[in-house]
């Protein structure tokens, strides 16, 4: 089996290690609930949508009041819900954040993100490697804990909560796009690359209780070499394979057109279940899977509209269908958007607060550490954001005319979107708590008390990150997302990317789109 198709049943299995022994029986289900279940079950996503609220009000990210009401009605704290329900409410979660992902990679701006690619890529591995280094030199030589126990904590906390991520960055402001702007192609796709080197390392945790007969050059290749092709495989697919076949008159005329939201809602269930199984049965990660699923449907032409003087001899089509055929955004926002916006998605985030320890974290030797750990690792993410500056330091040596008109420096203008990429990758979530439940689970090596420490680290990344892009975003947002370089960018009728003209306002100096 795939190890990212293992994340799922080693999650519900900490899970029920945490839950007390309950008595199962082979009877059917009963049409009806009792009345303090349905009360139960109404109270726990009635508390969800007001915790969103109350929490984007407050911290400006709603989704920390989710984890909260998890907390609470799971297994750490109450333990209000069955366990059962626990259960389903985790595989609903999981399906919320595959489908935040898929949109992810449907809205994502793919001239940007072939355009970003190395700029991307190092970003990414800088926000694996500077975690993994601070770890191994608090834990091993500051706290005195070994270094398999160093590694593993070290691999949890270089993961990216790439769910929350898509999360903050889409409701952050309802003025900007903000997965349009240079600066969220790159943070989206730094994110997604963490998730594979993520794999990677859960993978080789994983073999570590029998390292003396894991083949670990076939266990670290496989997730390299199944992300890697997929990666290779799948645009070039899209644009010789399935957009071509799009474009037949039989496939586009004849199905999408006259079938219209079907068709497309058939094609994107489709595209999505074949990534995923690709992904898990390959070794790579279902999360890229749903991603480049995401891209695949993104790439494929969506004309919204029919020219009036287009030859309609190849069928009769209605007055609706001539005049209009949907997008695929259209029907993602019509028939899966409301779904996932009020239901799955605050039960992915309410099952990462089904899987927090929190009573053991109330010790002192924990709460210190663990507090020291965290901030060391708000850094090992916030240096993402070193990039942007170093970018246009390298940039500038080559002066852009357009830029002459600019009197504000480089870096000062940079260091907004900085700010944003870099506190946007603090957030750890559900792939730290997976990772180190996996190396705790899996493995001798990790003890409980680093597991706690590191459980904190984890929680307080994934609070202190959303909360601090919310408040980033309130007040600079407009300069992120209408910065020249690292804003959104226009793009001309060829596809290539324009730079957006700026003006510098007289009198003032500043600029001004």
């Amino acid at each position: 089996m795939a190890p990212s198709s293992n994340i799922m049943n080693q999650t519900v299995r900490y899970r029920l290690s945490l839950a007390p022994s309950s008595t199962r029986n082979d009877q059917l289900i009963p049409p009806s609930l009792p009345v303090v279940s349905i009360l139960t079950l109404i109270s726990f996503f009635f508390f969800l949508a007001v915790s969103e609220w109350v929490a984007d009000k407050v911290l400006r990210a709603g989704l920390i009041g989710q984890i909260i009401v998890g907390l609470i009605y799971g297994v750490p704290i109450g333990n209000i819900l069955a366990l059962e329900w626990q259960e389903t409410f985790l595989a609903l979660g999981y399906i919320g954040l595959i489908i935040i992902i898929f949109e992810g990679g449907l809205t994502i701006r793919l001239d940007l993100l072939w355009q970003n690619l190395f700029l991307s890529t190092s970003a990414a591995l800088l926000g694996v490697l500077t975690p993994i280094a601070l770890t191994f030199a608090l834990f091993y030589a500051g706290f005195g804990y070994g270094p398999l126990e160093a590694f593993i904590v070290g691999t949890a906390l270089c993961s990216t909560s790439i769910g929350t991520t898509f999360v903050v960055i889409n409701s952050a402001s309802s003025k900007h796009d903000f997965a349009q702007t240079r600066v969220g192609t790159v943070l989206i796709s730094a994110a997604i690359l963490d998730d594979v080197c993520g794999l990677v390392l859960v993978s080789v945790i994983s073999q570590l209780r029998d390292i003396e007969n894991a083949n670990l050059g076939w266990v670290i290749g496989r997730p390299i070499l199944a992300s890697g092709l997929m990666a290779i495989l799948t645009p070039l697919a899209a644009k010789f394979v399935l957009g071509p076949l799009f474009r037949l008159p039989a496939v586009e005329t004849r199905f999408f057109r006259k079938f219209g939201h079907v068709a497309n809602m058939a094609l994107i269930v489709l595209v999505l279940c074949a990534f995923l199984a690709i992904a898990a049965y390959a070794g790579a990660s279902v999360l890229f899977g749903a991603f480049l699923a995401g891209t695949v449907v993104s790439s494929l032409p969506s004309k919204q509209h029919v020219h009036p003087d287009e030859p309609s001899d190849t069928i009769d089509l209605d007055d609706d269908a001539k005049q209009k055929r949907p997008t695929f955004g259209d029907t993602f926002a019509r028939y899966i958007q409301d779904a996932q916006r009020f239901i799955l998605q605050p039960c992915f985030f309410a099952s990462i607060g089904f899987s927090i320890p929190f009573i053991e974290l109330w010790t002192g030797e924990v709460i210190w550490k663990g507090i020291v750990f965290t901030i060391m690792m708000v850094l090992g993410k916030l240096v993402v954001g070193l990039v942007i500056p170093l970018w246009d330091l390298i940039a500038n040596k080559k002066p852009d005319p357009s830029e002459k008109a600019l009197s504000t420096p480089p870096a000062k203008r940079n260091w907004a979107p900085a700010a944003f990429l870099g506190t946007a990758m603090v957030a750890r979530g559900e792939i730290g708590l997976l990772i180190i439940q996996i190396g705790l689970n899996e493995t001798p090596y990790l003890s409980r008390k680093a597991f706690v420490i590191a459980v904190w680290a984890i929680v307080l990344n994934t609070v202190i990150g959303p909360v601090s892009v919310g408040t980033l975003l309130n007040r600079f947002g407009s300069a992120v997302a209408e910065d020249q370089r690292w804003g959104i960018q226009a793009k001309n009728a060829g596809g290539e990317v324009n730079r957006k003209p700026e003006v510098v306002s007289e009198g003032t100096g500043t600029v001004a789109p």
